[in-house]
């Protein structure tokens, strides 16, 4: 089964810093080689890096750097046969600061223009499989059916019901009520702990069972950085152990687990064997500069993981 990655893709302009200034301050930085990232591309190229089928649609212009994000997506085993062109909108690029350990990420304004989806597209999507997605693409979402716009949520929903399942990265975002008619039936939602709190207001996963159930949602996962991950199907809760390792940039690693992550469900593994795997790929790839540090093939994962585990 092919899996489906809706989202961005974008050069990751690098810089590092010894401190974030403060308003009205001002500060150094030093500038570093850009390489080609983008959330959802990330997680793309890790899919793939892995043995996944892959495919990955956007919305991008028709500039060299578009031509060079596609062709570097093609060089990475990622399916680019449905990508999208508007020639009005902005480049794509991310301007990533290093400081202390963690990144600041500022992202040029794409805008909401509407996705629309060829006829040859929906047929390829109406196949079983996964779709990894963002609200912010699934809300720009169209095509036609039989003469009829299907667009947003009802497009989802009708995906679903040809066997579509879908996983939502919602990062640090979180989502809002009006969300729900999107999550729904969704496989899995995956938060990193600033975005659940900023769904929910808390940080307790066993209080969220009665929306879940409402949306009809299987999993919600909440990634914990170096304390690994949780995730729960309404009832039960599940916690993966973490591995120690030394950071040199956390840039990518909730795409490396966002797309380890649906690789080994596509698979057919069970959530909590996917769940740990997915903090193993994650947890190596921030040992690794740059956006696709946690690129890698299945046997690399599995020998860190083996070597991370004997010296715990």
């Amino acid at each position: 089964m092919t899996a489906f990655f809706i989202g961005d893709v974008a050069l990751d302009e690098y810089y590092t810093a010894d401190r974030w200034p403060g308003r009205a301050d001002k500060g150094m930085v030093t500038e570093m080689p850009a390489e080609t990232g983008g959330s959802i591309a990330n997680a793309a190229v890790v899919h793939a890096a892995l043995g996944g089928a892959t495919e990955f649609i956007s919305l991008l212009n028709d500039s060299p750097l578009s031509r060079r994000l596609i062709a570097d997506l093609r060089a990475n085993d990622v399916g680019v046969a449905h990508m999208l062109t508007d020639p009005a909108i902005p480049e794509s690029r991310n301007l990533i600061f290093l400081v202390d350990g963690e990144h600041i990420v500022l992202t040029v304004e794409m805008g909401q223009q509407p996705m629309w989806l060829p006829a040859a597209t929906l047929a390829a999507l109406r196949a079983p499989g996964f779709l990894y997605t963002t609200l912010y693409r699934a809300r720009r979402l169209h095509c036609r059916v039989a003469g009829e716009v299907l667009a947003q949520a009802r497009l989802l929903a009708h995906l679903r019901e040809h066997g579509r399942r879908t996983i939502f990265d919602l990062d640090v975002g979180g989502c809002t009520r009006e969300d729900l008619p999107y999550l729904l039936g969704a496989e899995a939602v995956i938060f990193n702990q600033v975005g659940f709190r900023t769904a929910f207001g808390h940080d307790d996963l066993s209080l969220i069972g009665d929306w879940m159930r409402a949306a009809e949602i299987s999993w919600v996962v909440r990634t914990m950085a170096g304390e690994g991950a949780e995730a729960s199907n309404g009832g039960a809760i599940l916690r993966t152990r973490f591995y120690p390792v030394e950071v040199v940039d956390v840039t990518g690693a909730g795409d490396t687990f966002g797309g380890t992550l649906t690789w080994c469900l596509s698979r057919g593994q069970v959530f909590a064997e996917a769940l740990d795997f997915a903090v193993a790929a994650a947890s190596r790839s921030v040992t690794i500069h740059g956006p696709r540090g946690g690129k890698a093939r299945l046997d690399e994962v599995c020998a860190w993981r083996d070597e991370a585990l004997s010296s715990i």
